[in-house]
């Protein structure tokens, strides 16, 4: 990139992470620095360290349960704030609750920094919001044509119909799925057509009692913990972070099917990596149709794509015209 035009840039790639220098700050920075602008708090994007925290009002419940009691501050989508040169506010992503993109406007050029994000409809967060501008910075997680989403509530009716399967066969239905986001997804999604409570892992419990707090509607649940050492757990839904696949934890539970709740189970290949008997499509992240249409929409000149299929993306996007580049981050991990 040419020294005159990095000058002009708004968000350049410094070591410590993504960098505004007209306002000093870093976005999701993976190493520590003086002021964060965070759009959400997967482990990736939320990082312990920084001096300052700027995030979404959403997202403080989540911050404070990842990172403990951090300085931060905390603002309403919509709501422009100063640093440095330039007026910053943030935008519903639609990828996990508190997730925003963040938009920067010196005056001269508007840039957004759309973090992880997503198009579909999802009951645990705000939807996506269009914010018109003149660079974009993209993920590009699934940035494949073969990566396109059937609705989530089918799937959610699939993952009832296992369920039920397991228990005619005195089964246990082990879901697998992240922690935070995509385990309060399921569980939502599981709220108007379930009413056996679901088991959770440890690990997944405390996010679900987050999102409970911020008034997210979910399928009612119970831990492992509360069922004993050797529970009935036939035609019990249980979900587990992927942390717990091939541990002994999983025997406490007698016979089971072991699942996985991911945008990856969309190739047959990954569900036999994984090793899991069944793979349920839910992502919380943009497909390529969604990726192609959100570029499109925000009418930006210059699109940056971040970790995932960037390889892909970039060139397709040169074909067409776009000013299309990319910066290779630490992003990527969600666990």
């Amino acid at each position: 990139m040419p020294a005159s035009r990095e000058l002009d840039d708004l968000v350049v790639l410094r070591p410590e992470g993504l960098y505004c220098p007209a306002g000093d700050f870093h976005i999701d920075p993976w190493r520590p620095v003086p002021r964060a602008v965070i759009t959400h708090g997967h482990g990736d994007h939320a990082r312990s360290g920084m001096g300052f925290y700027h995030c979404s009002r959403d997202s403080v419940s989540i911050l404070r349960w990842r990172l403990g009691d951090v300085p931060l501050q905390a603002h309403a989508y919509g709501e422009l704030f100063t640093l440095g040169r330039v007026q910053v506010s943030l935008h519903p992503a639609g990828h996990v609750l508190g997730s925003a993109q963040v938009r920067i406007d010196d005056g001269t050029q508007v840039w957004v920094a759309s973090g992880d994000y997503k198009r579909q409809p999802d009951p645990t967060c705000a939807p996506f919001e269009v914010v018109r501008c003149d660079t974009f910075i993209t993920e590009a997680t699934f940035a494949l044509p073969i990566y396109r989403w059937q609705d989530t509530a089918a799937v959610a009716a699939d993952i009832v119909a296992w369920r039920q399967e397991c228990a005619q066969r005195g089964e246990a239905a082990i879901l697998l799925c992240y922690a935070l986001g995509k385990a309060q997804r399921v569980l939502a999604e599981l709220w108007p057509l379930d009413d056996q409570a679901a088991w959770l892992h440890g690990a997944i419990a405390n996010g679900v009692e987050v999102y409970r707090q911020a008034g997210v509607r979910m399928l009612s649940t119970d831990t492992v913990a509360e069922q004993g050492r050797t529970p009935d757990a036939a035609g019990r839904l249980i979900l587990a972070p992927p942390s717990a696949a091939g541990t002994p934890w999983l025997r406490r539970f007698g016979r089971h099917q072991l699942a996985f709740a991911s945008g990856w189970m969309q190739l047959r290949g990954n569900r036999r990596r994984r090793n899991v008997d069944r793979g349920f499509v839910v992502s919380d992240h943009a497909d390529w149709p969604a990726l192609l249409q959100t570029i499109e929409q925000t009418g930006a000149r210059r699109v940056i794509a971040t970790h995932g299929n960037t390889d892909a993306l970039v060139p397709f996007l040169r074909e067409r015209g776009v000013a299309a580049e990319t910066f290779r981050t630490d992003f990527g991990n969600e666990e």
